[in-house]
């Protein structure tokens, strides 16, 4: 749904930003020095921000709570792509997150949310969904 004129012309504070985004303000300072984010418009105190940064904010938001980089993050947010995960170069130093199932003693699925694409909720059925298929092959090994 479109913005409205006055929706457009909205501004806000640094303080009223890092509010309705859920995110402290030290942080927007940060993802503005990264480039993840626009800088505000005027400078010091009489530095605002608009729609666009908080649209902006929300869509950094997004992507971390996918499980993505703030390196990734950039990437996808200037539209570069990123080469597919069996080709790309590790360096010492690089970090990866990734999530351990514990499906039972000896069974341990890993996966790479960001590079396999899955958000926390498909995270979440996924695993519920691996645990149930174990207990069903298990049970059917004792009948």
């Amino acid at each position: 749904m479109p913005a409205t004129m006055d929706e457009a012309a909205k501004t806000y504070t640094s303080d009223d930003l890092a509010n309705i985004a859920g995110i402290p303000r030290r942080t927007i300072r940060y993802y503005v020095g990264m480039g993840l984010l626009n800088r505000p418009i005027g400078e010091t105190r009489a530095a605002h921000y608009t729609s666009e940064h908080l649209r902006q904010l929300l869509e950094i938001r997004r992507l971390t709570d996918q499980g993505l980089s703030l390196d990734r993050v950039r990437e996808v947010l200037h539209g570069q792509t990123e080469p597919p995960a069996e080709t790309r170069v590790r360096r010492a130093g690089d970090i990866e997150v990734k999530s351990h199932l514990h499906v039972a003693p000896g069974v341990e699925v890993v996966i790479d949310p960001a590079a396999a694409g899955l958000s926390p909720q498909q995270l979440r059925r996924f695993a519920r969904e691996t645990r149930a298929a174990f207990e069903r092959a298990t049970q059917e090994q004792e009948e």
